[in-house]
């Protein structure tokens, strides 16, 4: 009995060892920030921004797949791997046909240790008459 809950042991311990060996030697996110916030902005402005991230691990990252919460969100990934020590960009483009707060979630698809990276916008479409009737309407990029 001792001996097949030694073996069960060891074999667990194979096990947890190779998978943190293949997680510190893939890609890593490092986001300048996970979150955009619009803020409050006007109807039918612009509602493209962009998520930078730097690959902090040891191998590239290959973005396979973006995609946005629902149809209102469309993004975008880069075409080619994220070096190890490079920059990467993910661009997101928010309707803003559509008035009203808004919270949506990014999911990316990719190689590195975290095989789903989840991001976030969020922010307040103001109707046309909200927007010119205040004054401290903030666009962030």
């Amino acid at each position: 009995m001792k001996h097949l809950v030694f073996t069960a042991i060891l074999f667990i311990s194979t096990i947890s060892f190779a998978q943190e060996t293949t997680n510190t030697t893939a890609g890593i996110f490092d986001f300048e920030s996970e979150v955009i916030d619009y803020g409050k902005i006007k109807h039918k402005t612009d509602g493209n921004r962009v998520f930078t991230f730097k690959n902090i691990g040891n191998t590239p990252i290959i973005i396979s797949n973006v995609k946005g919460s629902c149809g209102c969100t469309v993004a975008t990934k880069p075409s080619e791997p994220i070096m190890p020590g490079k920059t990467g960009k993910i661009g997101v483009k928010y309707d803003t046909n559509r008035v009203g707060g808004f919270s949506k979630t990014i999911t990316i698809t990719s190689n590195a240790s975290e095989s789903k990276k989840v991001v976030r916008i969020k922010g307040i479409v103001l109707k046309s008459e909200e927007a010119s009737n205040n004054s401290a309407v903030s666009v962030t990029k």
